[in-house]
C-alpha cells in the first residue's frame, strides 16, 4: 500500500509522467496506471489452495475429524496428530495441506457462532467468602525431582492468599490444608467455595444442590463454615483462586523450587505469601492486600481447637506384626499381633489405635513397598526367639548409639550372646535408653563386656536412692529404766521347767 500512495502522490502532486515514475520505481507503466485507479487497500487472497498429493486420503481424514468432533476437547487429535496418521497410511505431501484443509474444515463445520461468554463483576463482603482449589507444581524435595499438589486458598474480599504444598491430593491432606489456613488467616470466613472435588463432593444433582462428604462435613461442622460447590466445567464462579495458581506457578515455582522436605517448602510458601500481601489491593488501590485483610481478619471466626484430620481404617495385624496401608507396611506391637486395630492416617503421620489407645506412632512413607518398623515393638518376639536379633530386618538398620552397637557386635561374638544382648534390651526398655548407653561406656572403658556386666551396670545407675538415716533426739531419756531380771525366765518356761 506505501508504492501506490507514492504513485499516486508522484503523479496528481507532483505532475510526475507515468513514464518517469515507472523509470524510477522500476515498474511497468501497466502497473503504474492499475495503481493510480487504486484508491482501496488491495487483497491478495487465493481463492482455494490446490491439495492434489491429498487426493484419496481426503476422505479418510474428513473421517477421523468427524469422529474426533464427537469427543471432549481434550481428547481430540491436533493437525500434527492427524498428519502423522496419514503418513502411515502412505500419504507423502506436506504438513501444511493438512493443518489448512483441517484448519477450513473445523471453521466450514463449526455451525452457528456463539456470542462471546459475559460475566457480571463480583463484590464480596469482608469475611465472607474464601475460595479453595488444587494445582500441580513441579520442585526438587530432599534432591529428587518431584510433581507435587498445591492447595490454594485466597480471600475474596482481601485477596489475601495461602498455599501450602503435599505429596498427594487426597482427603486427610485437604483437611490438613485447612487447618494450616485457618490457623494462617487467624479465623474462619462464612463460606468456602470448592470445584466438584471427589475429597469434597460424593454426588452432583440438578443445579446447586451437592451430597457433600461425610468426613468433609464434619470438618465443615467443626469450623462452622458453609461449603458451596460451583457449577461443573464452570470455574469463573472462583475466578479469583483459578487466577491465582497461574500467578503462583510463575511467582513461587518458576525457577523450580528446591528444598530439604515438604516443611521447608511451606514455611517458605508462608512467608512469601505475607510478603505478596504488600502489593496493592487490584480494587482498593490506595490500600494495600494487607491493609484490607487487617479490616477482615476481626470478622473472622475465631478457632477454639484445630480440627482432627485423619481418616481411619480398620486393618488387621499380621503374624509379623505389620498393618499394611498404601502399598507400605508399618509395625505394630507384637502382643496386637493376628488382632484389628484401627489405622488413623494423617497428612504426614499414621497412629496405630487399639482399645481407644494409641499403641504406635510413624511417619508417613510416600515410597511405595517400604517398610517402616519399630524395633521395639518385636521385643516380646525376640525374647522368645533371641536368634531373630542377628537376621531381622527391623534390627538390621536400628539406629542406636555407637556405644550401644559396639557392645552388641562384641555379645553376638560370645556364646549366647544374642540372649544377653536381649536380655539388656528388655531392662533398657524398663529403665531407658540412656542408661543402657552410658551402662555400655563403662562395660568398654572397663575392657570386659559380658551380658551380666551390663546389666549390673544399668542396675546400679538407675537403683532407687537410699533412705537417709534417722535423726535421733538425744535429749529424750527413759523415766522408767528396766531392770535386768534373770528369772522372768523362768517364769515364762511355767510348768514345762524341769530342775
Amino acid at each position: 500500500m506505501d508504492i501506490i500512495a507514492e504513485i499516486r502522490r508522484r503523479h496528481f502532486v507532483r505532475g510526475e509522467s507515468i513514464s518517469s515514475i515507472a523509470i524510477a520505481l522500476k515498474l511497468s507503466r501497466p502497473t503504474i496506471r492499475k495503481h493510480l485507479a487504486t484508491e482501496s487497500e488491495p487483497v491478495y487472497k487465493r481463492e482455494s489452495q490446490p491439495i492434489p498429493k491429498l487426493g484419496s486420503f481426503k476422505p479418510l481424514l474428513v473421517k477421523w475429524l468427524e469422529i474426533d468432533s464427537a469427543l471432549p476437547k481434550n481428547q481430540r487429535r491436533t493437525a500434527q496428530r492427524l498428519f502423522e496418521g496419514l503418513v502411515a497410511e502412505g500419504y507423502q505431501g506436506a504438513y501444511d495441506s493438512i493443518q489448512r484443509f483441517v484448519k477450513q474444515w473445523k471453521r466450514d463445520n463449526k455451525g452457528s457462532v456463539s456470542t462471546q461468554q459475559a460475566f457480571v463483576p463480583l463484590e464480596f463482603a469482608p469475611g465472607e467468602v474464601c475460595q479453595f482449589d488444587w494445582s500441580q507444581e513441579t520442585a526438587e524435595i530432599g534432591g529428587r525431582e518431584l510433581k507435587i499438589k498445591v492447595a490454594h486458598f485466597r480471600m475474596a474480599y482481601s485477596r489475601k492468599m495461602f498455599v501450602i504444598a503435599y505429596p498427594r491430593e487426597t482427603q486427610e491432606m485437604v483437611m490438613d490444608a485447612h487447618n494450616q489456613a485457618f490457623a494462617f488467616y487467624g479465623g474462619v470466613p462464612l463460606q468456602m467455595v470448592y470445584d466438584n472435588l471427589k475429597t469434597v463432593v460424593d454426588a452432583v444433582f440438578v443445579g446447586k444442590e451437592r451430597r457433600f462428604n461425610r468426613r468433609f462435613m464434619a470438618l465443615a461442622n467443626h469450623y462452622l463454615f458453609e461449603p458451596i460447590a460451583c457449577t461443573p466445567a464452570a470455574g469463573w464462579e472462583k475466578g479469583q483462586v483459578e487466577n491465582q495458581v497461574g500467578n503462583i506457578r510463575e511467582w513461587l515455582f518458576t525457577p523450580r523450587a528446591k528444598f530439604n522436605n515438604f516443611a521447608d517448602l511451606n514455611v517458605w510458601l508462608a512467608k512469601r505469601c505475607d510478603e505478596l500481601a504488600h502489593r496493592k489491593h487490584p480494587v482498593y488501590t490506595s490500600q494495600t492486600i494487607a491493609d484490607c485483610f487487617q479490616q477482615e481478619q476481626g470478622l473472622l471466626r475465631k478457632i477454639s481447637t484445630p480440627f482432627a484430620g485423619y481418616i481411619e481404617h480398620l486393618l488387621k495385624v499380621s503374624r509379623t506384626c505389620l498393618v499394611r496401608l498404601d502399598r507400605n507396611n508399618y509395625s505394630v506391637p507384637a502382643q496386637w499381633a493376628g488382632q484389628m486395630v484401627s489405622v488413623r492416617v494423617t497428612a504426614y503421620s499414621l497412629r496405630i489405635v487399639a482399645n481407644g489407645t494409641v499403641i504406635a506412632e510413624h511417619q508417613r512413607s510416600f515410597i511405595r513397598d517400604e517398610m517402616v518398623c519399630d524395633p521395639w515393638h518385636y521385643l516380646p518376639v525376640l525374647e522368645k526367639k533371641p536368634g531373630a536379633l542377628r537376621h531381622g530386618i527391623p534390627f538390621r538398620t536400628w539406629d542406636l548409639p555407637d556405644s550401644i552397637l559396639r557392645v552388641r557386635k562384641i555379645l553376638l561374638r560370645q556364646s549366647k550372646g544374642d540372649k544377653a544382648f536381649v536380655d539388656c534390651l528388655l531392662l533398657a526398655k524398663e529403665v531407658g535408653i540412656d542408661a543402657f548407653e552410658t551402662a555400655c561406656e563403662l562395660a568398654l572403658k572397663s575392657g570386659i563386656v559380658t551380658g551380666s556386666i551390663v546389666l549390673n551396670e544399668m542396675r546400679r545407675l538407675t537403683e532407687p536412692n537410699r533412705a537417709q538415716e534417722l535423726s535421733v533426739c538425744h535429749h529424750l531419756k527413759l523415766t522408767d529404766e528396766p531392770k535386768a531380771d534373770f528369772q522372768r525366765y523362768d517364769h515364762l518356761l511355767g510348768a514345762h521347767y524341769v530342775h
